[in-house]
């Protein structure tokens, strides 16, 4: 499938996450949200629904040697395939790690690159970002 936005957040952004999905689908527009997994069904997935998202990644970030996981695994494959399936990747702030390294993959893949959010300290590598915006809503009204 093939996307128009691809969204990068932390999994403990995921209300604000699901929110600008939900803005971005009313204007009609094709969303990856690593929160929905696109149809994804591994065997974390019944702990995400039970847990809120800070408990979630507590428990995720513990899991035992991690590298060899078949769950990781599988979120790593199919992020990445919508990453790669995407126009535009937004950061959404707060991020983490990954959400960062997926805005950088998307720049390197010569993708067009959205910041959403706040960033109060100069940082030269942010440059990366077609545009910046300070709030979800400002950037959906820009559409």
């Amino acid at each position: 499938m093939k996307y128009q936005y691809f969204i990068a957040s932390r999994w403990r952004n995921k209300f604000e996450v699901l929110r600008l999905t939900k803005l971005l689908r009313e204007k009609g527009k094709s969303v990856y949200c690593f929160i929905e997994g696109d149809g994804s069904n591994y065997e974390l997935k019944d702990l995400e629904e039970k847990y809120s998202p800070e408990e979630f990644m507590k428990y995720f970030e513990r899991i035992p040697d991690w590298p060899h996981n078949n769950a990781i695994k599988e979120i790593f494959d199919v992020d990445m395939n919508a990453l790669k399936d995407s126009e535009t990747v937004i950061l959404l702030l707060p991020a983490g790690k990954s959400a960062h390294i997926e805005a950088g993959v998307s720049y390197g893949m010569g993708k067009k690159t959205i910041l959403i959010g706040e960033q109060k300290e100069a940082e030269p590598l942010y440059m990366i970002f077609d545009e910046m915006y300070l709030t979800a809503e400002e950037f959906v009204k820009s559409l």
